[in-house]
């Protein structure tokens, strides 16, 4: 009756040592996906949401420095 119950806490064991291994995996792949991400963004990239229109961009571009006031007056204009 002995060797029942030590094969099942056997048992009980070996399924933790598999889910904490398959946690472990799952933990590094997450990590390695969130720094993959984190060194491709450039500096000076800024999120833009679907729901900014044209305009705002723009003026968040000229905000930024990536365009100059010439190029900021002309688009505008292209826009209006």
């Amino acid at each position: 009756m002995m060797d029942m119950m030590n094969n099942g806490n056997v048992a009980w064991m070996m399924s933790g040592m598999w889910l904490m291994c398959g946690l472990f995996w799952l933990l590094i792949i997450a990590g390695a996906v969130l720094l993959v991400r984190w060194l491709a963004r450039r500096p000076g990239q800024v999120k833009t949401s679907l729901d900014d229109s044209p305009a705002e961009i723009l003026k968040r571009r000229y905000a930024n420095g990536d365009i100059d006031r010439e190029t900021f007056e002309k688009m505008k204009q292209d826009l209006s």
